[in-house]
């Protein structure tokens, strides 16, 4: 049945109102009050005020209503709610494992009602004001409501009381065993519960620390490490009830406390696994099966004990046969008082009496407190002398006393380490007899003493905590950081102080404190902390650590890594290995791969444990090879990079010589492999052929060496081989292989799997255009309820629109646009909206990618753009409600199809999961799958003259008119030059023809129209003079540039040094009705050649030894043309070239530094002579007068 709960209200003194239920069914309310009828109003209104229902016994408690008081201006706006079962240690209700007030009214009549997410059991209720009408007073009226409680409580006390359950017939097994029960501790470790079953094997529950741990233990001794499998919980030890539930199906075992669950697997002997017998509280001799005392002996009580839907306890009142019962067990739970205190912050203090000089002339202080903070004041008082102070405060943990007097240290002590943990730590001070110690757990390891010159006594009042707000009349000082914690246990000379006095006015002082209550979170259980990183916390925040777990942001959500190569090659990053996290912000790891850019796809390598050809020896008695493959990824990202990816191959290569492959006179195969995901499918075919073919690459084409065969190798009589790619992504990757016809004298077998290679990646173009303010794509509704990432790149020519909206019934969720400068993220999760805002000093509508990432956790919100600052903002003190979503995700508009989005959206991923934009927007009118026109943001990757070429999905640098090669055109294309050799292209067409030509080049034998000569090349010699590239003409023009040590007055010292040199020149043009005939590269002429003046003639003859790199002139890179296409272009290569990287920067020292040095101006002309030819120049012209401009850059050791 449900009730509700008449209250009637008692006045019980000025500060506190304690009231009685009568328990009815739909009845009216009747209210004791302070000044007037119609509901509760203390006569002061502060936040001291509290109402409390005692129900009389424990109750299920459902929900509660409030209204203010009748005819008035008084209601309360919000209030916190407690729960005890005994009146004492009260606990604060909580929404959300955060959230700790209610709402309340907002007028004296209207009924808020709320009904709590978890039922309290409890018998006592306590609400506090927090705030009410600032034009009334507190007023109230309540209503609770609920469900008779019944329960059965068992009582161990930490001794030798035990249970012992036999489980015979009468307890049904089943095919799963489910336990059932909760407990409340007395003490911080201790074994709940031990399950035992065949050949020693056992499952226990063990409180260690305040924690729940789920054991495991292989043999009967109790040397036997236990296997820990999961720890759940925290500040268990808090004397409160706890839910505990295992589940076991089969090898998996689901663990909950309270309300969170952990699923773990157990070995595989458990899955056929019985419990035998249950242990309740005590630990169990092996010898005697009898309950030994133990400090792993729980003390505490259990409540509601169910295995299999059987009542333990209830078996145990009764004496069953099958139960044993041993040492002080009862049944119930008494449980001693204790009242705890908690300084919440800087205005936090507690004052009590100390003591008067006594004849001993000393004094005794104990207390115990827990707090997660390193550092705080615990206690201070003033000595009898004048001036002299007494601090007693936590410092990196440890405890510190430290006595002054006229402003410096009379003595200092220490004690203890690492007591921010949160677990409960005893202080002992005392001075007797000249002898001061102070001692931390009651160890005599973790205490401290001295013998001061002085006594150590308390004057008058002792402080905890803190300090009053100075008022002239007390004298404390806090020199120290506040206390933020809990206290309890006060004693001063074994005197206990009585809290509730304090409470009631009776005794010492306080203020800001909660008394009777320990208000300590372990906001680290379970941990907000994501992807592994580890959490830490003070008193009022958290702190995940993120720097090793591959992920970043306040909780460790989202990934420092790109989701593929594709992105990396994106963000302009050329070949090499790199990690990469397919999911984003999901549960999949990253992993690092290779990352291949030298191709116009980017592929992605993933190894495995054996790439390499390897051969097979037959051995006697073997008939089968059976080989397993390990990849350095792991299943789950195997197949997510598979799934993710266009398109995915492996080759698969097998070399034989007798040694059959598939195809037999019965039609079986001699050979197959697994593939696919987990230890794979059997494949019956080759590499290059259709899964289930039973074939090989040459079945497919027909031209297999035996074309009875489908393979080569069935032929079985040469030595030949069958090779391919495997393309089919379904049954990649290859798992293993098994070969069979290997075992014949004779037979020889070479094998090949190669690594499994990928590229495209389907998630980051995925794209949608969106070509009306009124159009949009709807997905279901986003469910980020405590936490949320988005990210996604925009382009658009737009000033405004909304990206991303997602409405609750308040709460909602948006990402727009704002203006052309500015991104908003905005949502409300019940306690009003919150925006959080990036704002870019360049337009953002200017048809450009722009990538923006949004997240929302329980410590903050973020916004980043592009790579400008991240934007945060803190989430509220209390936390984050969870965020309730119910219309449809909308993409690209809203509900309203107001302020909607033009323009492209792209890899639009939420909490790591991509969005199917262009499915979508196949079927939705107004918005076009897809999204072209890449170049204009990733047009500057293309380096060194190269072309940006669009594609549907991405773009491609086009190097053909660069002299550089690579996936940016990056890369250097070098050769090292002998003395012999010599590199001659040939202008296809006459040459003045092609350089008046408006039109763009079509092929390399053609050229743009130039305005002069532009010639740029690097080179590394340790020769001089030498001849480095010579251009003529059909008319006897002519244009070379050499090396000359003589003539370069500059910076650089010698250019012959060996080091790297670039040359960068531009020259008037040669005369325009002249053909340029042909272009040479070092060494091209005899020393009797008629064609050009002797002295350069002798100078060509020399050669040239050393590495000449990306050669060009004006369109044309001759070098690149005879290294990498020496057959198309028209090159002719004398002597040996060898390609090289002799050009690249890395090639030089590790040491050397990049200087750059130029020759420009007059100061160059007057190095130059134009009347003749001479060995000095630098460049030389023909018959026609040059204007020259050199730049040199040098490498330097």
């Amino acid at each position: 049945y449900l009730f509700r709960f008449n209250i009637r209200l008692l006045l019980s003194t000025p500060q506190r109102l304690k009231c009685n239920k009568v328990l009815s069914i739909f009845c009216f309310y009747h209210f004791c009050v302070s000044a007037g009828a119609g509901g509760w109003s203390p006569i002061i209104s502060d936040r001291y005020q509290w109402l409390e229902v005692d129900l009389g016994e424990r109750t299920k408690i459902t929900a509660v209503a409030t209204q203010g008081r009748y005819g008035s201006s008084d209601w309360l706006t919000s209030y916190l709610l407690m729960f005890s079962d005994t009146g004492h240690n009260w606990r604060q209700y909580r929404q959300e494992d955060s959230i700790g007030s209610f709402p309340g009214n907002s007028n004296a009549d209207s009924v808020v009602h709320y009904k709590l997410q978890q039922p309290a059991i409890a018998r006592f209720i306590r609400l506090i004001p927090l705030d009410w009408n600032p034009n009334g007073r507190i007023g109230l009226r309540l209503e609770t409501y609920g469900c008779p409680y019944t329960s059965d409580v068992v009582s161990f006390d930490g001794g030798s009381s035990g249970l012992l359950y036999w489980l015979t017939s009468g307890l049904k097994r089943t095919s799963r065993d489910v336990v059932t029960l909760k407990f409340k501790a007395l003490r911080n470790s201790g074994t709940l519960l031990q399950a035992e079953g065949q050949e020693g094997l056992s499952l226990s529950l063990e409180l260690e620390r305040g924690k729940l741990l789920l054991l495991l233990r292989k043999g009967r001794t109790s040397s036997t490490e236990p296997q820990r499998l999961v720890s759940l919980g925290s500040l268990l030890d808090d004397q409160h009830w706890h839910h505990v539930a295992v589940e076991r199906r089969g090898s998996h075992l689901n663990l909950t406390v309270d309300k969170h669950t952990e699923r773990v697997q157990i070995p595989a002997e458990f899955s056929h696994w019985s419990i035998e017998q249950l242990s309740l509280g005590a630990v169990q001799s092996e010898v005697s099966q009898k309950p030994v005392t133990s400090k792993k002996n729980f003390n505490g009580c259990l409540e509601n004990l169910l295995y299999n839907g059987h009542n333990l306890i209830e078996l145990a009142k009764n004496k069953k046969q099958q139960v044993t019962i041993s040492g002080n067990v009862t049944f119930s739970c008494a449980e001693p008082v204790s009242v705890a205190v908690t300084f919440t912050g800087p205005e936090s203090f507690l004052q009590l009496p100390g003591t008067t000089m006594s004849s001993s002339g000393g004094v005794s202080i104990g207390f115990q407190f827990r707090t997660w903070n390193k550092k705080g004041l615990l206690l201070s008082f003033e000595l009898p002398q004048q001036g002299g102070v007494a601090w007693l405060y936590l410092s990196e943990a440890r405890l510190q006393l430290q006595i002054h007097k006229s402003g410096r240290a009379l003595l200092e002590l220490s004690a203890g380490a690492s007591l921010n943990d949160g677990q409960w730590h005893s202080v002992e001070l005392n001075s007797r007899q000249g002898r001061l110690t102070i001692t931390v757990d009651k160890e005599e390891r973790d205490s401290s003493q001295a013998s001061p010159s002085f006594p150590v006594t308390v004057e008058s009042h002792l402080f905890f905590g803190g300090c009053p707000v100075e008022d002239g009349s007390q004298k404390c000082r806090n020199l120290f950081s506040v206390f933020q914690g809990c206290m309890r246990l006060f004693t001063v000379d074994n005197q206990n102080l009585d809290l509730i006095k304090v409470q009631e006015k009776q005794l010492g002082n306080y203020s800001n404190l909660q008394i009777d209550i320990c208000g300590i979170i372990d906001r680290c259980s379970p941990s907000p902390c994501e992807h592994g990183g580890p959490c830490s916390q003070s008193w009022t925040v958290f702190h995940c650590n993120c720097s090793d777990s591959g992920y970043s942001g306040a909780t460790c959500h989202s990934s420092v890594y790109e989701q593929s190569c594709e992105a990396y090659k994106h963000n302009g990053n050329t070949s090499g290995h790199f990690y990469i996290d397919v999911d984003g912000s999901g549960p999949i790891k990253p992993q690092l791969v290779y990352c291949n850019m030298t191709e116009e796809n980017t592929w992605m390598v993933i190894q495995h444990n054996n790439t390499e050809l390897t051969r097979l020896r037959p051995f006697t008695g073997v008939n089968q090879y059976s080989i397993h493959f390990d990849y350095s990824s792991e299943e789950e990202q195997l197949l997510a990079v598979i799934k993710q990816s266009e398109h995915c191959e492996q080759e698969l290569s097998y070399h034989c010589k007798m040694s059959r492959l598939l195809n037999t006179p019965e039609g079986s195969p001699l050979s197959w492999w697994f593939g696919g995901p987990g230890a794979g499918r059997v494949q019956t075919y080759w590499g290059g052929a259709q899964p289930g073919s039973q074939q090989c690459a040459c079945g497919l084409q027909g031209d297999c060496v035996d074309l009875q065969h489908y393979c080569n190798c069935d032929a079985d009589r040469m030595e030949t081989e069958d090779s391919g790619l495997l393309t089919h992504k379904e049954s990649l990757p290859v798992r293993s292989l098994v070969l069979g016809d290997i075992q014949r004298p004779g037979s020889e077998a070479v094998y090949r799997v190669g690594p499994l290679q990928c590229h495209g990646d389907r998630n980051f173009w995925n794209a949608a255009f969106f070509d009306k303010e009124t159009s949009y794509l709807h997905f279901p509704t986003f469910h980020g309820e405590l936490s949320a990432d988005i990210s996604f790149l925009f382009k658009t020519m737009a000033s405004s629109g909304v990206f991303l909206e997602n409405l609750g019934i308040k709460d909602f969720i948006r990402i727009e646009l704002s203006s052309s400068t500015q991104v908003v993220f905005s949502f409300d999760v019940g306690n009003g909206p919150l925006e959080v805002r990036v704002e870019s000093s360049f337009p953002l509508n200017d048809n450009r990618w722009h990538r923006v990432r949004a997240e929302r956790n329980v410590k903050e919100a973020s916004l980043r753009l592009d790579e400008l600052p991240v934007a945060t903002q803190e989430a509220p003190a209390d936390g984050h409600f969870h965020l309730q979503l119910n219309s449809q995700l909308f993409i690209g508009g809203t509900a309203s199809r107001q302020k909607g989005f033009r323009g492209c959206i792209r890899s639009l991923q939420l909490n790591g999961v991509t969005l199917d934009l262009e499915e979508r927007a196949k079927i939705t009118p107004g918005v076009q799958p897809g999204c072209p026109g890449h170049c204009s943001s990733y047009g500057s990757l293309c380096q060194n003259h190269g072309r940006c070429v669009e594609r549907a999905n991405g773009f491609h640098c086009d190097c053909n008119l660069s002299a550089y090669t690579g996936v940016f055109c990056q890369t250097e294309v070098s050769a090292s030059f002998k003395s012999g050799t010599s590199v001659s292209y040939t202008f296809k067409e006459p040459y003045e023809m092609s350089r008046n030509s408006s039109a763009l080049p079509s092929s390399i034998y053609s050229d743009m129209t130039l305005r002069g000569e532009n010639v740029s090349l690097s080179f590394r010699t340790n020769q001089s003079p030498a001849l480095l590239l010579y251009v003529s003409s059909y008319y006897r023009e002519y244009l070379a540039v050499l090396i000359n040590k003589h003539v370069l007055r500059s910076k650089v010292r010698s250019l012959a040094n060996g080091q790297l040199h670039t040359a960068n020149s531009c020259a008037l043009p040669l005369d325009p009705h002249c053909s340029l005939h042909i272009f040479y590269l070092a060494h091209f002429l005899s020393p009797e050649s008629d064609d050009l003046d002797a002295d350069l003639s002798r100078l060509a003859s020399l050669g040239f030894t050393g590495c000449l790199s990306v050669v060009h002139f004006n369109t044309i890179s001759p070098l690149k043309e005879a290294l990498l296409r020496p057959n198309s272009s028209p090159v002719i290569i004398t002597g040996p070239l060898a390609q090289s990287n002799c050009g690249s920067a890395a090639s030089a020292n590790s040491y050397s530094a990049e200087n750059t040095h130029h020759l420009s101006g007059e100061k160059w002309r007057r190095h130059l002579t134009f009347n003749s030819i001479r060995i000095d120049s630098a460049l030389i012209g023909g018959t026609k007068l040059l204007y020259l401009c050199i730049f040199f850059t040098g490498l330097y050791l």
